[in-house]
């Protein structure tokens, strides 16, 4: 089985999808990883390569190797704006695509930086003093992505639950019991 998590940045998909998959014994994988695992980059050397459109047919053509892999998994998926190449796997027997979503608030709660390393760290300071604007820019991402991932039809509301009670939650209310 594959389990696919959508959503956009800072919603919680790798978090959730690393407890999902200890919860179910599924391998995990994370889009952003694999990308750079790939290409032997960073993220951000990758995101300043080649267009939008050509980084996303890479993301999608390593979901779906991912995807052929025999072996059952999660996958958190960094957002994604060209998806005609993965659009099938929202229907797929043995897929099951979820679109992660909380408010913007509970997102900027959660919300990292990285540095061009792609080392995580969190200045709270700086993200509280810039509020506003990124309480916009994730709401202009909910709306972009919102469209995108529009043909997901199995949404989860986190309703900024610990990722814990999301992973118990999911499990329950897709049936997922080993």
């Amino acid at each position: 089985m594959n389990l696919l998590l959508f959503g956009v940045s800072n919603v919680g998909k790798t978090v959730t999808g690393k407890l999902l998959a200890e919860r179910l014994g599924f391998c995990f994988y994370d889009l952003d990883d694999e990308v750079k695992n790939f290409l032997s980059v960073s993220i951000e050397d990758f995101v300043h390569t080649g267009s939008l459109f050509d980084r996303d047919q890479i993301r999608c053509q390593l979901i779906n190797n991912i995807v052929q892999a025999k072996a059952n998994k999660v996958l958190a998926i960094t957002p994604l704006s060209h998806i005609a190449n993965i659009r099938h796997l929202f229907s797929s027997n043995g897929t099951l695509a979820i679109l992660l979503q909380d408010s913007p608030e509970r997102i900027f709660e959660r919300l990292v930086f990285s540095d061009e390393n792609d080392r995580i760290y969190k200045d709270d300071d700086y993200k509280n003093q810039h509020r506003a604007h990124y309480i916009s820019e994730i709401e202009e991402d909910i709306s972009w992505y919102g469209r995108i991932y529009s043909e997901i039809e199995n949404v989860f509301e986190m309703d900024g639950n610990p990722p814990g009670v999301v992973v118990d939650q999911i499990i329950r209310k897709y049936q997922l019991h080993q």
